[in-house]
């Protein structure tokens, strides 16, 4: 429990750091070092080759983890837990969510739309270049609500099932999903599993991540009520089984319309959209977004706690 606090609070002070040696670069380099071998190995069975890259990167970084605590906790206890901490900080995203998002917005506060454009493209997947204010502003607002989930409250609840070693993990099956996770010729049977088992896991985070976000917005003195009935209404509303619960109550929480169209690579991809879009979309948005980020994240942590508290208990 006290390494689940130690580390929230370093990514509440520090936040990401931006560095060639951060070890879910190393978990990266693990997968694509299993994707070479066994891409060769099974050439004509390439949706095998996913699923035994995906088990052998997700055991390793699990027993890796498991064997430095173990070792650690032979020469004291509090290098351990000192080694936890650091090690959940690493997993953790709430104050990268927030920063990242504030960098785009302080270009449309400055009036400098093609800066704001461009410093979105390095948190969105779709085209910015002809996106105007709201449109910009709009998926800034998806980004951390959708990420709420697998960035926070995801690690967050595998730390207080399993530490360390299952919150490694996770962000290995995470990790896996965003390098195999392309329906292109490439990867459509490689990360055929990955995806999936992706999507399986973030199952119950999403969910939880909606709730959080309703409470926070009671706490909050928003729009809970909204939150909830839009969440029950539109959760379902995207072509991942988990990216709209977030979403949804996020956008009923704020009064606003998300999802919809945007363009991909030149092409119009029309997506369902999440909420009535009662209030339109403004920066000031981004504010409220980044306070029920804030609350969400410690709610967290209470839960993820409690977890823990509870399996030990057991």
């Amino acid at each position: 429990m006290i390494e689940i606090i130690i580390g929230y609070i370093l990514d509440l002070i520090i936040g990401d750091p931006q560095n060639p040696y951060h070890p879910i670069r190393g978990v990266g380099k693990v997968a694509k070092f299993s994707e070479n071998v066994f891409r060769k190995l099974f050439k004509k069975h390439l949706k095998l080759a996913g699923a035994i890259t995906w088990i052998t990167v997700v055991l390793i970084i699990f027993f890796i983890n498991f064997i430095i605590i173990k070792l650690l906790g032979r020469i004291s206890p509090y290098v351990a837990i000192a080694y936890e901490a650091i090690a959940i900080y690493f997993c953790l995203s709430t104050k990268a969510l927030k920063v990242e998002g504030l960098k785009v917005i302080r270009y449309l506060k400055e009036e400098n739309i093609d800066k704001a454009r461009h410093q979105l493209s390095y948190i969105v997947g779709r085209d910015t270049d002809k996106l105007d204010e709201e449109g910009i502003t709009r998926a800034v607002i998806e980004t951390v609500a959708e990420n709420m989930s697998d960035g926070i409250i995801a690690p967050l609840f595998f730390a207080g099932i399993g530490g360390v070693p299952l919150i490694f993990a996770y962000k290995a099956v995470n990790t896996m999903d965003s390098m195999f996770g392309y329906k292109n010729d490439k990867y459509m049977d490689f990360g055929y599993f990955p995806a999936k088992l992706d999507d399986v896991f973030n199952y119950i985070p999403a969910r939880l991540s909606a709730y959080l976000i309703i409470i926070s917005a009671f706490l909050l003195r928003l729009d809970y009520k909204n939150a909830f009935k839009i969440y029950n209404r539109d959760k379902s509303n995207h072509t991942s089984p988990n990216s709209a619960h977030p979403e949804s109550a996020v956008a009923g929480a704020l009064d606003i319309r998300l999802g919809g169209a945007n363009y991909y690579f030149g092409k119009l991809v029309k997506k369902p959209e999440i909420g009535d879009g009662i209030k339109k979309i403004t920066v000031d948005s981004v504010d409220m977004v980044n306070k029920i980020l804030y609350l969400s994240s410690f709610l967290g942590v209470i839960l993820a706690c409690s977890i823990s508290i509870i399996i030990e208990v057991i």
